[in-house]
């Protein structure tokens, strides 16, 4: 088939120290770049170290001190049929999940986890229905979990935009923090200090398909939750 492969998810990103900036927040920043294989379910991962180095925000900088040292991006796809007039077998491979793996529930208890998607141009991408959905967040649960939780109200699940403004609305999205079973990053067993977050941008598929073509590089952080 003449498909044209770009490269697997690779990248590493170091976050640490800047200066003089009151801005609170901690900060677990992974960077990837995202190809497209042609195969159903596919999962590609990439993995994301946090050390020291530089971070900006906004105006200013700050001490970022990630809870986490060590987690994993793993994105897995679908077949997406999208027939045309010309073509009744079009369709494209849409992202389905997108998973922060190796995450250290109780290091990283009652922050705020957050999920963007960039593409070739370094613009971020839409991961809601609302062209102003750019970020994906969750609270993590500030007593850890003893069994797989799935909840959206529990974890607080909820569209950003890009400054992190919420939005209202309906959800398409859904997700799961799965401390029991296997990583789909590496099928290494889970527990509560080495979780998976499991995205799913729309299980139903019928308001959110992202062609997975598109995505470039994937970056998930923490802040700190005020509540």
């Amino acid at each position: 088939m003449g498909i044209n492969l770009d490269s697997p998810l690779s990248g590493r990103v170091k976050a640490g120290r800047g200066g003089g900036s009151t801005t609170k927040r901690k900060v677990l920043l992974g960077v990837a770049g995202v190809s497209v294989i042609p195969f159903l379910l596919s999962t590609f991962a990439a993995s994301v170290t946090i050390g020291t180095g530089p971070l900006e925000f906004g105006q200013g900088s700050q001490q970022a001190i990630a809870c986490d040292e060590n987690v994993f991006i793993a994105l897995g796809e679908e077949w997406h049929a999208n027939p045309s007039a010309q073509d009744g077998s079009d369709g494209f491979f849409r992202i389905r999940t997108a998973t922060v793996s190796n995450l250290n529930l109780e290091a990283c208890s009652g922050r705020k986890l957050r999920l963007r998607m960039i593409d070739g141009t370094s613009a971020e991408l839409q991961l809601g229905p609302s062209l102003d959905a750019k970020v994906l967040q969750i609270v993590i649960p500030k007593t850890t979990p003893t069994q797989n939780v799935g909840d959206p109200t529990e974890l607080a699940l909820t569209y950003l935009t890009s400054d992190g403004a919420p939005l209202n609305g309906t959800l398409a999205a859904s997700v799961n923090v799965n401390i029991s079973g296997v990583s789909v990053y590496d099928g290494t067993p889970l527990s509560s200090t080495s979780a998976d977050v499991m995205f799913y941008l729309d299980p139903t598929a019928t308001q959110v398909n992202l062609n997975g073509q598109l995505v470039r590089r994937a970056t998930v952080e923490t802040v700190n939750n005020a509540n």
